[in-house]
């Protein structure tokens, strides 16, 4: 029999709730029967109940008959519906209406080379297209949410241009999903904390004559709501093995990544396929299309020469297998170019799996023979005596020296560590495109045909609009075909990426467009294409002959080149007004590129029907097809932008510059006597962690005229910045004379950028056509290395092996010029030779003062424009490096990356010229500089101070201080400088980032922003530190004492797009008054609108860039409501309270004069009674308790 539960709630409805209740119809029946058969058995004694069960019994038949009647009706309905459901054909799952959009994040411009969309649903979000570096920064100008976003599909080749940006949004995605789980879990905590309060609560409340009973729990309140943390990546060949490069820097726990590539598939006639979407969730149905050139069959080839093959376990591992071992396993099983392949996948799978779902712990301990130990690592044994763990000071096995035979615990790799190589991959040409649909949509319900029915709105009326059957009024089954209109086919899109010519034909020859079952409902087509071809004739005819659908197109022949990122342009173009000298207003034109033809367009009756993308144009698919386009973001006005600065700071900024120009302040200048006086230092990206919206992550160009450029880390976008300060003739001329590439230390904000500069560097050197392009050998870099080094057209990359190790290894995915770069090993020597750092290439020593071969020595100064460098460990994260370069001329340029204060690095800088020093946290921050191994405003000056530099800048400002670092409460006089540890943080992974702290208070600029400090003798009395309005700050530093040594060191603050050159550092402080009152005015302008919006908005994501903590946040004021509630209940329980004593005094009163004792036996027992109630008063807990012992006297 057909069980209750299988009937839908409609058909439910209609039957008793004794049916509903119990297990099956027919179990209800024989119930029926067996109750009849027990009122005619059932014989009672007593004549009053003997006469009630007779009259009950003659009732019985017609009862039992009409709900036998009913339960009849319920089967045959029940047979009816599912009759009715076998007899309907299949259909695609149809969905309830619900508004879904596609908007444009970015379109192509100098800081966003690509093209990201938004699919939009009330409930998901997906990115489609280029996830390019620098969309993060521009999704924030428009309120793009991509923490909500779980499945990214990529467009176009597999390449730098579509996914240098997607390991910066990943790590942002794992940290907004890791923040969300937290705030889920302390929201259950606090739920947990008031149901066990409620629990305590009833118990203690036991009202007279009542047993209260267990309270019933929710169990939807058992347990936090799960989230799926998966993150679902489409793309093209070779994207795991782009993710898999990653390891050494890039590690989160709990946010698995399943990426799904795409290979190119062959051309099936359309009517022998069945065209099943590739993938399809509750939401959206997509056909992926691989698109290879019309002149390639995907032959894919390999950037580097695999010059031995690696099993899995060697991969894995990292040992390597000798020759005959390798020799044996390849001739035993010979692999076909598929299982090569097959098995390459696998490792990139292992290795990304590790990355971001690993159960990795850091204080995991594994104990290991100590002649098996790989170096570096810590170290550890067990005291036999207390039993303690203890750092192991024996002999390394470090191959030299014997070690003994013992065992030692050291903590468990983290799982990148464990794969020491990845196999080389092949370069593919394949360009992914996708078609995007909605599901099926139902039709509007028909009010009108479901009351002439005889259907009732309520439950039935929703059943019916899910897609189920009712039973109406006279028996009969309604369907939802008789009360919807037709249902229609959901709403859809393309989505196509041509990079070249070569991939037009392609494309216009697939099958899909011909598919009824697949282009049903799309109405439009986005095109991304590369340079020039949208002139392409085959794509214009192609465009022609679909006439009816929307065309919007998205090139760079097609979109003007705005500024992208409004509130940094924003900033630049008012720090311009102020100080000219410094800044330049962003490179940049709002007018569609001259070579565009209207003539192209072709004819007018088809010109409708294309239109260029713009920056938030929405593409609407449901409930109806519409493009929208007030939602477009207009381009940045820049004359209103000038026009909106305050007077005040107008004036403030025109004093300055007229005294900069006085010929006192120029005498000045001329006669500071500084070497490289015209070496200028334009800063790139100020900021920490993670792109915001006024500062870009680390980025600094040094310029040196008569040695070259030298870029000092490179962060994401550092290449969009560099087109934004520079017009394409003067960046040519910048990528010719860029030497060298510093990388301080393997942390994402300071080295994504780096492939795209060096791929752009590659074109302007070396040309755009691959074919003519050279190829070094590795034959000749290790017979004639001097005569490689002198050939004037490399390009030096200097870090630290696990850089290098990645810059080859993507090197195989694609050709950005891995082969023409030099890369240099950066291995520090000890603190003995300040001068001296060994520079490693391909095992070959070519350091400036390390080498043995003096051709090496002069081909290197030559080819570097440099004398010499040097680098030193510094205290942050596993081989954190700081560097001072040296020139020709004397001048002297150090560099610190992140680190907290270091001797060694204020050693090695003696005598520097400039310091760039990094200054996260103001003073009021020191535990957290500790805690994060970063350094305060003071301790950066403070290492200027004992390194003698003659001028110091400081970058690197947390992202809390959007726009101007908290400099107001430095101490320089608590400042020590540190011992960097080598291997600290071996076992950790590389990849770390900020986390986000309570924001800050507003601040301004430090001591009107330059600062001139003298270093007193040790022995003299040490003055306080000057307040803010004065000049002069007096520095003692000790560990160790610094010598008696004055110098006159000025001290700068940089800004994003700010360009300085040496002798003009001095000019910084005075534009200082200028900038803090424009900063003040636009404090008091945010946290006015910031109070608007938390006081009209409980909104997160509204408040999250005005407010970096904005969780933290919302937790305290959810925490103080359940305070201010908790206080209101303890009120509310006080006065409850009183009112049971009252009660209970009147009960007791009224019980001593209800049982009518007399003389000394009624005064004892009130004596007895009393006595007992103040003792229940003083010990019960509760009113409950009380009320229990009143009744106990009575």
């Amino acid at each position: 029999m057909r069980h209750v539960t299988s009937l839908s709630s409609s058909q439910r409805g209609q039957l008793p709730d004794k049916w509903v209740r119990a297990s099956t119809i027919t179990t209800y029946h024989k119930r029926l029967v067996s109750s009849s058969v027990s009122h005619k058995a059932a014989a009672p004694s007593n004549p009053a109940s003997r006469k009630f069960a007779y009259s009950a019994r003659a009732k019985a038949p017609a009862l039992w008959s009409d709900r036998y009647k009913r339960l009849l009706n319920a089967l045959k309905t029940a047979r009816s519906v599912t009759k009715a459901r076998a007899e309907t054909p299949p259909q695609a799952p149809i969905r309830l209406k619900m508004k879904s959009y596609i908007q444009f994040i970015t379109t192509p411009t100098a800081d966003t080379p690509g093209t990201a969309l938004y699919l939009h649903f009330d409930d998901k979000r997906y990115i489609i297209g280029n996830i390019h570096e620098g969309l993060q920064r521009a999704g924030l100008q428009i309120g793009a949410r991509f923490f909500k976003a779980k499945d990214f599909f990529i467009t176009g080749r597999t390449e730098w241009q579509t996914t240098g940006g997607l390991m910066g949004m990943i790590l942002t995605i794992a940290d907004a999903v890791e923040s969300s789980t937290a705030s889920r879990a302390e929201e259950h905590r606090l739920k947990e904390e008031r149901r066990r309060a409620r629990e305590v609560e009833e118990s203690r409340r036991d009202k007279p004559l009542r047993i209260a009973g267990p309270m019933k729990k929710n169990p939807r309140d058992s347990e936090p709501v799960v989230e799926d943390r998966t993150v679902t990546l489409h793309g093209g060949p070779n994207l795991t093995h782009t993710l898999a490069t990653a390891r050494s820097f890039i590690f989160r726990k709990g946010t698995p990544i399943r990426v799904k590539e795409h290979h190119k598939e062959g051309q099936v006639d359309g009517r022998e396929r069945s065209w099943e979407p590739t993938w399809a969730d509750n939401r959206i149905q997509v056909w992926a299309m691989a698109i290879a050139p019309s002149n390639s069959h995907d032959q894919s080839t390999s950037t580097q020469t695999e010059l031995r093959r690696r099993s899995l376990g060697e991969s894995i591992t990292g040992h390597r297998l000798t020759e005959a071992a390798v020799a044996d396993q390849w001739s035993g099983h010979p692999n076909t170019p598929e299982d090569q392949s097959k098995q390459r996948q696998e490792i990139c799978e292992l290795v990304v799996n590790e990355m971001f779902s690993s159960s990795w712990r850091y204080d995991d301990l594994v104990e290991t023979p100590l002649h098996e130990v790989k170096l570096p690592a810590a170290i550890f044994v067990r005291n036999q005596e207390t039993k303690k763990l203890e750092s192991y000071t024996g002999p390394m096995p470090n191959g030299t020296t014997p070690v003994p035979n013992i065992n030692v615990l050291v903590r468990q790799p983290w799982p990148g560590a464990l794969v020491d190589h990845l196999p080389p991959t092949k370069s593919s040409r394949v360009a992914m495109s996708y078609i995007f649909r909605n599901h099926r949509q139902r039709g509007k319900f028909k009010m009108d045909a479901a009351k002439a029915l005889g259907i009732p709105p309520g439950p039935q009326w929703a059943a019916l609009t899910k897609g189920e059957q009712v039973q109406g009024s006279n028996g009969e089954v309604i369907t939802s075909d008789m009360v919807l209109e037709e249902s229609k086919e959901g709403g859809g899109i393309a989505v196509v990426d041509l990079p070249t010519h070569e991939y037009v034909e392609s494309l216009v020859n697939r099958p899909e467009w011909a598919s009824e079952k697949v282009m049903v409902g799309v109405g439009a087509i986005v095109w991304i294409l590369g340079p020039s071809v949208v002139k392409d004739e085959r794509l214009s005819a192609f465009m022609n002959q679909h006439s009816k659908l929307k065309h919007v197109i998205s090139s760079p022949d097609q979109c003007p080149n705005y500024l992208s990122m409004i509130s940094a342009a924003s900033s630049a173009i008012r720090h311009n007004l102020i100080d000219p000298t410094r800044y330049s207003i962003p490179v940049h034109n709002n007018a569609l590129p001259s070579q565009i033809e209207e003539a192209h367009y072709g004819p007018e009756a088809l010109a409708e029907s294309r239109l260029p993308a713009r920056r938030g144009l929405k593409i609407q698919l449901e409930p109806n097809f519409e493009i929208i386009d007030t939602d477009v973001i207009p381009h940045l006005n820049t004359a209103a932008v000038i026009e909106r600065l305050p007077d005040e700071v107008r004036k403030l900024g025109q004093t300055a510059q007229q005294e900069v120009r006085s010929k006192a302040v120029r005498i000045e200048t001329a006669s500071q006597g500084l070497p490289s006086e015209d070496a200028e230092i334009v800063c790139l990206g100020t900021g920490s962690a993670l792109p915001s919206q006024h500062r870009n992550v680390s980025a600094t160009l040094l310029r040196v005229p008569g040695s070259g450029s030298y870029l000092l880390d490179c962060g994401e976008n550092t290449l969009g910045q560099l087109k934004r300060i520079y017009t394409e003739e003067q960046l040519s001329e910048v990528l010719r004379d860029l030497k060298l590439i510093w990388i301080s230390h393997l942390h994402a904000d300071h080295h994504l950028g780096t492939t795209s500069v060096i791929k752009a560097w590659y074109e302007e050197v070396h040309g755009k056509d691959p074919t003519k392009r050279p190829h070094l050998s590795l034959k000749e870099a290790l017979l004639a290395p001097g005569k490689v080094l002198g050939e004037g057209k490399r390009l030096f990359v200097v870090s630290t092996r696990k850089m290098m190790q990645w810059l080859e290894e993507y090197s195989s995915v694609e050709d950005y010029g891995y082969k023409q770069i030099v890369p240099l090993v950066s291995r520090p020597t000890n603190w003995k030779t300040p001068d001296r750092c060994t520079l490693e290439w391909n095992s070959l020593d070519v350091g400036f003062k390390t080498s043995k071969d003096s051709w090496v020595k002069f081909a290197m100064c030559e080819a570097t424009g440099l004398t010499n460098l040097v680098a030193v460990h510094v205290s942050h994260c596993y081989d954190s490096q700081a560097v001072s370069l040296t020139f020709p001329t004397g001048f002297k340029f150090s560099y610190s990356g992140d680190c907290r204060p270091s001797r060694d690095f204020a050693t090695t800088g003696k005598g520097t010229t400039v310091l760039l020093h990094e200054a996260t946290f103001d003073d009021e921050l020191q535990g957290d500089a500790k805690a994060k191994k970063h350094s305060t405003t003071s301790e950066a000056i403070g290492v200027g101070a004992a390194m003698g530099a003659k001028r110091v800048i400081l970058t690197h400002f947390s992202q809390r201080y959007q726009k101007t670092p908290s400099m107001n409460s430095m101490d320089l006089l608590s400042v020590k400088l540190d011992d960097a540890d080598p291997t600290e943080g071996v076992e950790e992974p590389i990849e770390g980032v900020e986390p986000s702290l309570q924001p800050a208070p507003a601040s301004s600029l430090l001591n009107a922003g330059t600062e001139e400090v003298t270093q007193q003798p040790e022995d003299q009395a040490q003055p306080q530190p000057a307040p803010p309005t004065t000049t002069s700050t007096f520095v003692s530093l000790t560990n160790p004492p610094p010598k008696p040594q004055p110098i006159d060191m000025k001290v700068g603050v940089a800004f994003d797009y700010m360009r300085v050159r040496v002798r003009d550092i001095i000019h910084l402080e005075t534009f200082n008054p200028a900038l803090r009152e424009l900063y003040k005015q636009e404090e008091e302008d945010a946290r006015a609108k910031r109070a608007a919006k938390e006081a009209f908005s409980d909104d997160e994501a509204e408040v999250g860039e005005a407010r970096p903590d904005s969780h933290k946040a919302k937790l305290a004021m959810k925490a103080e409501k359940v305070e201010v509630r908790r206080r209101n209940q303890e009120e509310k329980k006080a006065r409850k309270k009183e009112e049971w004593e009252k009660r209970r005094r009147e009960k007791l009163a009224k019980a001593e004069s209800g049982y009518g004792q007399s003389g000394e036996v009624a005064k004892e027992g009130r004596d007895v009674r009393m006595g007992e109630a103040a003792a229940a008063d003083n010990e019960s807990e509760s009113p409950g308790e009380e009320m229990e012992k009143a009744r106990a006297v009575q």
